[in-house]
């Protein structure tokens, strides 16, 4: 009996053995997609500093502004959700963890009933009824202990801490665009009351022309239809200064609604002319410096999380050991071993086990990782490409907008004094009322435009800050 457990014990670790060679040799690491380098520099010009770096208590220069992101931070509801998503995350990652450690648990088995006659075979020990005890009562503690030969559980574990590495970059994202968004709303809020100053002066200016044009026809210098045109420009004007006016109002409930609080007026600048742009810079920004931005690094962590992944799939084809160690009191009966010091059992057992019947179960797994990780690398490429377009796009666009903005200063001006001129033309009779309405929608119309130019500039420069992954800290 002793020569055939020997040698059934041979033949069990000689094929455990060969499971795990065999397993070695077929599964070998996946080769995956190389990358393109990212180019030194943006636009192939020097080095300048990266407004990413610059927290964003510096980078805006408006106290107002500065008080509405800090509201924002503690009320938006996608930061609390982002918030509530770590913890879920850092809970995953202490489970996998806690696998790396044996279990223990108290233990109480108890066996009251005695076996009966076997109704089948009629009798249990020959032809005899007899009653026999099943097993012992047990009363202590038992632990369960899978030993990570292979490393098997420590990948899965590397895998949920970058998991929840990119949770937290997930919320860094959310701060990043939480105050851009802030910041684009704000300063649309500002030029939006530029552009109801705008129209409310130019509805005075077409008040006057109207006054102006009644006067001429009671002079017979001009006609009804003279007067009837410009009660048409002043009433068109009008009806646009009421549209700006609810364009405030949604916009003021826009941002009340992002920093988490119920509509209300919004405090703000005096006016968008007297803020300086919050931060210059010219091109030849590193590329290097698209690696702060968090979704950036968010795809980098899960791509990490994937790799990961992958090795712990290839290790499910290796065999597992585990270790049942044990310590308690044992008898026949439960008072017994209480009284006898003789009813103290210590022991441990050992288990190596190997999936030799769930190959295709394994590999089916093991290829879905490697999809999975697959798609992450594609998606952390596509998060660099991007960013740099994006980046390199905003780059371009301040300072064309700085040329654009410069030439409508220049039109707005020639305009205004065509204006001037117009009207006393009009006066002398040397101009046509059709010559000064003309000159007067020109006028508004390239006001505005300036306006719109100067936004944009603004909701530019702070895309490229949060481009650059600015904003969080």
């Amino acid at each position: 009996m002793f020569l055939k457990n020997k040698l059934i014990l041979r033949l069990s670790i000689g094929i455990l053995a060969m499971v795990s060679v065999f397993a070695c040799k077929s599964i070998e690491a996946p080769v995956m997609p190389e990358m393109e380098p990212l180019p030194e520099t943006f636009l192939d010009i020097e080095d300048s500093a990266s407004i990413g770096d610059i927290s964003w208590e510096e980078f805006f220069n408006d106290p107002n502004l500065v008080s509405l992101i800090e509201t924002g931070l503690e009320n938006n509801l996608d930061i609390l959700t982002a918030l509530e998503r770590i913890e879920i995350a850092r809970s995953q990652y202490r489970i996998t963890k806690g696998q790396m450690y044996p279990t223990l648990n108290g233990m109480v088995r108890y066996r009251s009933g005695d076996i009966r006659p076997n109704l089948f075979s009629g009798t249990i020990n020959g032809d005899r009824n007899v009653v026999n005890r099943t097993e012992n009562n047990f009363i202590g503690f038992q632990s369960t202990w899978e030993i990570d030969i292979w490393g098997k559980v420590k990948n899965r574990k590397e895998a949920d801490y970058e998991k929840f590495l990119a949770t937290g970059m997930g919320r860094h994202l959310v701060v990043t665009d939480m105050v851009a968004e802030i910041s684009r709303i704000y300063y649309q809020l500002l030029g939006l009351d530029i552009q109801l100053e705008t129209i409310n002066r130019n509805i005075e200016y077409q008040e006057m022309a109207l006054e102006l044009i009644k006067i001429q026809k009671m002079a017979g210098r001009a006609t009804e239809l003279a007067v009837q045109q410009f009660s048409a420009q002043l009433l068109s004007t009008k009806s646009l200064s009421y549209e700006k006016q609810q364009e405030i109002i949604e916009t003021e409930n826009r941002l009340n609604f992002i920093i988490g609080r119920f509509p209300q007026p919004i405090e703000r600048a005096s006016s968008l002319l007297e803020i300086k742009l919050p931060y210059g810079m010219e091109a030849g920004l590193p590329s290097d410096m698209l690696l702060r931005r968090p979704d950036i690094r968010q795809a980098e962590h899960e791509l990490r999380a994937s790799n990961f992944n992958v090795e712990a799939a290839r290790k499910e084809f290796l065999p597992s050991l585990s270790l049942t160690p044990y310590v308690g009191l044992n008898d026949e009966s439960l008072p017994a071993a209480l009284e006898m010091p003789g009813g103290l059992t210590i022991g441990i057992l050992g288990g190596l086990t190997a999936p030799i019947f769930a190959q295709n179960r394994i590999r089916a797994g093991y290829d879905q990782s490697i999809a999975s990780n697959k798609i992450a690398l594609y998606n952390y490429q596509k998060r660099i490409l991007d960013g740099y377009q994006e980046v390199s796009s905003k780059l371009q666009r301040v300072g064309n907008l700085r040329n654009i903005y410069s030439l409508r200063d220049e039109e707005t001006a020639v305009l205004l004094n065509a204006v001037s001129t117009a009207n006393e033309l009009f006066r002398g009779g040397y101009a046509t009322y059709l010559e000064v309405i003309t000159a007067q929608s020109r006028v508004l119309e390239a006001e505005l435009d300036k306006t719109n130019t100067r936004i944009e500039m603004f909701l530019t420069v702070v895309d490229l800050y949060r481009a650059l992954g600015g904003g969080w800290k």
